[in-house]
This record gives structure tokens, sequence and C-alpha cells, in this order.
């Protein structure tokens, strides 16, 4: 059952993935996939994966399809869905660019996290709408 506040319920375990990849990434910009049940907004598992963009981790990142397609595969072995994808901000606040917004893909949860001096500072969720002119901010819950 979706949270009647449209939240996004974070796993612990799925919240301490992206808060140590951030880390561990750091200066540079991180992603991953998000795994869950899209009918409950409800995030159960992260999964890093490569940074693979041409123009410099340090402010950007991409997935490639290859990965992207991984990840699916990997959400439904686990019996799960892929409801959305993370990334970290290095040293910029924890919401989403024009290039996110250029770049994102409808109907998935973002989670960006803010990444100050080398530790986690902010983490906010996002989700694009339906008409791609901008994300909205979902409450973000950890449980």
């Amino acid at each position: 059952m979706p949270q009647p506040d449209g939240s996004v319920d974070v796993s612990p375990q799925a919240r301490d993935v992206i808060h140590q990849h951030a880390i561990e990434t750091y200066p540079h910009e991180c992603c991953g996939a998000l795994f869950g049940d899209a009918a409950s907004n409800r995030v159960i598992a992260a999964q890093p994966l490569p940074n693979t963009t041409d123009e410099g981790p340090r402010r950007r990142f991409l997935v490639r399809p290859a990965d992207y397609l991984a990840a699916e595969r990997g959400a439904k072995a686990a019996g799960l869905e892929l409801i959305g994808f993370y990334h970290s901000h290095p040293d910029h606040p924890a919401r989403p660019s024009q290039h996110d917004l250029d770049h994102a893909w409808p109907n998935f949860h973002y989670v960006i996290a803010s990444v100050l001096q080398g530790q986690v500072d902010d983490v906010r969720t996002w989700f694009l709408r339906d008409d791609r002119s901008q994300f909205d901010e979902r409450p973000l819950v950890t449980g």
C-alpha cells in the first residue's frame, strides 16, 4: 500500500549502501539502482553501478544501457522491481540539477545524497512529473 503522504520508505540496508558508496567515491559522483516495490514506494535494496560518464565523474553520472539491463535482471531475480536510481552530489545540495532533469526517466524514484567534505550531509528523494517539467520532492522515511 502506498504511503498516504507519497513518502518513500528506504530500508536501513539500502540507506547504508547509498551512504557508503557516496563516501567511497567522493569527490566524484556515484550512482546506483534502487530495488523494491513500486506500489508501496518501498526501497528494499540498493546496488552500486559504475559511473561511466565521459564528462568526468566529478559533476556527472551515466548508467550504461548494459548496466541498466543487468539491474533489471537482478531485481527480477530477487523478486523485486527496479524502482529508481540514486546518485551523489559532491559538495552540492541534494537537489536535482538541470542535467538531472534533462536525463531523468519517468516513473522512477531518484535519491540524491549530498556529500560535503567526504561525509553524507543530506539525502532526499525526488519523482519526475509526468510532463517532465520538474521533480517533486517526496518525504524520505527510513524504516
